[in-house]
């Protein structure tokens, strides 16, 4: 078998067979295929695509590359959950809490923010003393004495992904819906759950920019979960505007205990109890109805909260901090960015909204570099609100003074004001499942 052929084989409309991807990927990891050959291999997928089955088989040839995590050591079923990523996205540290609250097990590996997109890992560790890393003997004891623990994703864990990933992203060949869904779920059946719901954001902050593709998107990450055998279902969730009003990983983790104490913003607590509900139908304890008023119900009596607590505890966690916010280390130096008019804001860009928190210092610009988890933004006016001129649209958050400036640059980029109201997008579009595509238009 040579790597010329299978290249030429797709270029030419070919379906590829499983040992032909074999042949590529596990060549590639192992160093005996070279960058330019799995380049034009990519762009061959970017621009022929691949059948449902094809992206199957690549997905479990890229899981296989790395570590296959056996979870049967963990009573009970386990539930996974991912999410596309977004701006103020801190649905994970709401839901997971939840669902282990109603008796169902949590076993996560969740990643690191880069660009926009937060991280759910970074938001953890703004909690002093968090530990994300954990042994196989830690976590599995954690998830079996109080039913969840949300740890950071192992460099073992499909392996072929992440060189795979570093080559898209250099080569113009990350925007493939086969290659994005087989790089999703090639770590979300390496993680060995047994079943997974999968939030696919869709709008200006999130990569899908329209409810097709996000739909596309989420059938065949549908379909290569089910052809393995798991419990899948799929979630098309806005990302026209951030959920929630916080943007910073303190900031983030504050208003996550306030949803799961009952009093945090209505948009981000009725998406966090439409992924949560899922979550637990996946996990067959009940109907839509039954499962969404378990979820409102350990919100209501206090466990919920008490679960997150404990997770955070067991990982050496100062729970102090998500019992009080006031006790989380506070930025130096804030901002108020105000209205230059009076009127609706029309638009309200998402991702400039994110990019403006990376360069407070929120997130990152590369791998590398550090995160101030005090950094962020607080937003007092969303899309659709009416503003006056000279009122604050949001505080700005930082150690530095000097970074406001080009924060508010990139934020006033995105903002449009107009004398007219714009129609809101719904909360959550569509849920997709092996059974086809139910419009949902939850707002």
């Amino acid at each position: 078998m040579r790597m010329y052929d299978i290249i030429a084989k797709k270029r030419d409309g070919g379906t590829l067979t499983r040992e032909e991807l074999a042949f590529a990927v596990n060549g590639y990891v192992a160093g005996d295929v070279p960058d330019y050959q799995m380049s034009a291999l990519l762009m061959a997928i970017y621009l022929r695509g691949m059948t449902d089955a094809e992206t199957a088989e690549l997905t479990d040839v890229m899981a296989r590359s790395g570590d296959m995590v056996d979870l049967s050591a963990i009573q009970g079923i386990k539930v996974d959950k991912h999410s596309t990523g977004g701006v103020g996205d801190k649905t994970t540290l709401v839901i997971a809490p939840i669902v282990a609250a109603c008796g169902v097990k949590i076993a996560k590996m969740s990643g690191r923010g880069l660009g926009h997109t937060g991280g759910t890992i970074d938001k953890m560790e703004a909690v002093p003393g968090t530990r994300t890393s954990l042994t196989q003997e830690e976590f599995f004891k954690q998830v079996n004495e109080i039913g969840i623990s949300v740890i950071g994703q192992s460099g073992h864990i499909a392996v072929a992904d992440k060189k795979m990933y570093a080559l898209r992203d250099v080569t113009a060949t990350v925007g493939c819906i086969p290659l994005i869904a087989s790089s999703i779920m090639s770590k979300k059946l390496a993680a060995g759950s047994d079943a997974i719901l999968l939030d696919v954001t869709m709008g200006d902050g999130a990569f899908m920019k329209d409810l097709e593709s996000a739909v596309e998107l989420a059938r065949q990450m549908v379909a290569i979960g089910t052809a393995h055998g798991r419990k899948v279902a799929a979630m098309i969730t806005d990302m026209d505007k951030p959920l929630g009003r916080n943007i910073g990983n303190s900031l983030e983790v504050a208003e996550s205990m306030a949803v799961l104490r009952g009093n945090g913003p209505e948009d981000l607590t009725e998406v966090c109890l439409q992924l949560a509900t899922n979550m637990l139908m996946l996990a067959g304890k009940g109907g839509e109805s039954e499962c969404r008023a378990m979820a409102k119900q350990v919100i209501a009596d206090g466990s919920a909260f008490e679960t997150c607590c404990k997770m955070f505890a067991a990982q050496g966690g100062d729970i102090s901090a998500l019992q009080d916010a006031s006790k989380f280390q506070k930025a130096k130096y804030s901002y108020e960015l105000t209205a230059p008019q009076t009127g609706y804001i029309c638009k309200n860009d998402v991702e400039k909204i994110g990019n403006a928190s990376v360069l407070l210092g929120a997130g990152r610009i590369t791998k590398e570099d550090t995160i101030d988890f005090a950094a962020g933004i607080t937003m007092h006016k969303k899309l659709g609100d009416y503003v006056k001129a000279g009122e604050s649209i949001c505080t700005f958050y930082a150690d530095e003074e000097a970074l406001f400036a080009a924060a508010e640059e990139m934020y006033r980029s995105g903002l449009v004001i107009g004398p007219e109201k714009p129609a809101l997008p719904p909360l959550i579009y569509a849920r997709v499942t092996a059974d086809g595509v139910e419009q949902l238009n939850v707002n």
